[in-house]
């Protein structure tokens, strides 16, 4: 499968820009770190309102992480395992929580991995300490990187990803998208 070139233009364009405010982080099928090196802050599909209208495929944007005063706790995912939420606990203040970060989302069925639902994964471009279920996050999409497509194997699709990565922050390093991080900094 080819992957198609498609022009990022200087600023966003409409739709663009779309803010999320908050939504809460859920636990997704555990494959982006596990399967594919990426892990994904997944959100419900219903938290992004403009999901029936986005085109499927690969976005970037703007995020910032929000903890969530609670006990932590424990849930199950679709396939039995256990996730540990820790609401945000643990992650270092300014560094990885109420700091404006890059992202790039996935939107879509994933048909490599043949979803039965569609998601909403985000990639925070970032290393964090600690995994960060049932925080918030408050997010931006700023354009679009390509249509999602069906992998023929593991090692293509992660290549992409890289791809996606690296397009989404030159694209996010231009004077027309830094001024974007305001956008996401001021929601409280």
């Amino acid at each position: 499968m080819t992957r198609p070139v498609i022009p990022i233009p200087k600023t966003p364009s409409s739709p663009f820009p779309l803010l999320v405010k908050r939504a809460p982080i859920i636990a997704g099928f555990g494959r982006g770190s596990s399967a594919i090196g990426c892990p994904t802050a997944n959100i419900p599909i219903e938290a992004l309102s403009e999901a029936d209208k986005l085109d499927t495929g690969v976005y970037f944007g703007w995020c910032k992480i929000h903890p969530v005063d609670t006990q932590k706790d424990v849930h199950q995912r679709q396939d039995g395992t256990q996730v540990e939420f820790k609401y945000g606990d643990g992650l270092r203040n300014g560094v990885d929580i109420n700091t404006v970060l890059p992202m790039v989302m996935s939107l879509g069925w994933n048909p490599f991995f043949k979803n039965k639902e569609k998601a909403a994964e985000i990639h925070v471009i970032h290393k964090f300490p600690e995994t960060f279920y049932g925080a918030e996050l408050s997010f931006n999409i700023l354009g679009y990187i390509r249509p999602e497509l069906d992998y023929t194997s593991v090692e293509s699709l992660i290549k992409d990803i890289g791809i996606d990565i690296e397009v989404a922050k030159d694209s996010l390093a231009t004077e027309g998208y830094q001024s974007y991080k305001e956008q996401v900094n001021n929601v409280k």
